[in-house]
C-alpha cells in the first residue's frame, strides 16, 4: 500500500528482459485469476514454482471442473512434449528409427494417411502432436475451455493414449534424451501420475519404468491392435465399409491403437457391424480404424 491506495502488479513479460528476470511477480490465486485461461495459468504458476512438486500440480482445486482440470493439463503436456520431439529431430530420423516403435514388440501404424501404414518415428511424433493439437482447438468438440462437453469427454483418454507413446518411444530408442528432457521438467512422472490420479489410461499401458516406486512393467504391450504377426505374414481384420469416410470427417485424425482386447478372428461373416458392447455413435473416439502390427 502506498498512500492510501493498493499498489498494481503488472504480470508481464516485456522486451528485453533477461530470461533469470521471467515471471519475476508473486504468487496470484486461483481465485484472483480472471478470463478463460486462468486455470491455464494457474497450472503454469504451479510448474514454474516446482515442477518437482507433482502432487501439488495436478491436485484438484476447490469449485474447478474434473473434466476442465484434465483438459488443460493434456494442453499444458502437448505444449511442453513440443521441445521433447525438437531435441529428438538430430538424432531420430527416417533412416535411424524407420518404424515408430517402443519395446521390441510392437509397431505402431500410422492412421493420418488414407490407409494406415507405417511411418518413422518422427513423423508419428509430429503426426501425434499435430493431430492432439487439431483435437484440443476444435470448436466441434470443446469450442468453451470453462466448461467441456460430456459427448467430448471420451476424447481425452483417447488422446492421452497417443500422446504417451511418444515417452515411450523416447525412453527405449532415445534414453539419454529422455534423462535429459525428464530430469528438467518430470513430465513422464508427472503425465504417469495423472493418468493414474484421473484414471485416464489403464495401469497395463504404462509402460515406461519410473524410480518413484511405479509397478509400470516395459514387458507390457500398448494396447493389442488389429494387424497381428503370425508365421511372418500379417493377418489385418476387415475394416468396416464407412471406415474411410470417417477418417475424412474426424477433426484430427491420427495414430493410435485398437482398443480391442482380443487379436482379431478370421472370419468369412461380415464384420462391419459393431459388437454390442462398442459405441456407434460417430463422435465417439473409438480407435477401430487405427491398426498395429505385433512381432514374433
Amino acid at each position: 500500500m502506498e498512500g492510501g491506495s493498493e499498489v498494481q502488479v503488472l504480470r508481464r513479460v516485456n522486451a528485453g528482459t533477461k530470461y533469470t528476470d521471467f515471471y519475476n511477480w508473486p504468487d496470484e490465486e486461483l481465485e484472483e485469476m480472471e478470463g478463460t485461461l486462468a486455470i491455464q495459468q494457474y497450472i503454469t504458476q504451479k510448474i514454474r514454482k516446482d515442477f518437482m512438486d507433482i502432487e501439488g500440480i495436478l491436485e484438484l482445486p476447490l469449485k474447478v471442473d474434473v473434466n476442465v482440470w484434465n483438459y488443460e493439463h493434456l494442453r499444458q503436456f502437448c505444449n511442453q512434449l513440443n521441445e521433447l520431439c525438437v531435441m529428438l529431430q538430430p538424432v531420430c530420423s527416417a533412416e535411424t528409427c524407420s518404424q515408430m516403435t517402443a519395446t521390441a514388440s510392437w509397431i505402431f501404424l500410422c492412421a493420418v494417411h488414407k490407409e494406415p501404414k507405417e511411418c518413422c518415428a518422427i513423423d508419428y511424433i509430429r503426426h501425434t502432436l499435430d493431430g492432439a493439437a487439431s483435437i484440443l482447438n476444435s470448436n466441434k468438440y470443446f469450442p468453451s475451455r470453462v466448461n467441456i462437453k460430456d459427448s467430448s469427454v471420451g476424447k481425452l483418454p483417447s488422446t492421452c493414449r497417443r500422446v504417451y507413446r511418444i515417452f515411450s518411444h523416447a525412453y527405449f530408442h532415445h534414453k539419454d534424451i529422455y534423462d535429459d528432457f525428464e530430469g528438467r521438467t518430470m513430465l513422464c512422472h508427472r503425465f504417469d501420475r495423472w493418468v493414474k490420479k484421473f484414471d485416464l489410461i489403464t495401469q497395463d499401458l504404462l509402460i515406461v519404468p519410473l524410480e518413484d516406486g511405479s509397478d509400470n512393467n516395459s514387458d507390457n504391450s500398448d494396447g493389442d491392435g488389429y494387424a497381428t504377426l503370425i508365421n511372418n505374414s500379417v493377418i489385418e481384420a476387415p475394416r468396416s465399409k464407412d471406415a474411410a469416410s470417417t477418417e475424412e470427417e474426424e477433426e484430427g485424425h491420427y495414430a493410435t491403437v485398437s482398443e480391442k482386447t482380443e487379436p482379431p478372428v478370421i472370419s468369412t461373416k461380415d464384420t462391419s457391424q459393431n459388437d454390442d458392447d462398442e459405441d456407434v455413435d460417430d463422435d465417439d473416439d473409438s480407435d477401430e480404424e487405427d491398426e498395429t502390427t505385433i512381432r514374433e
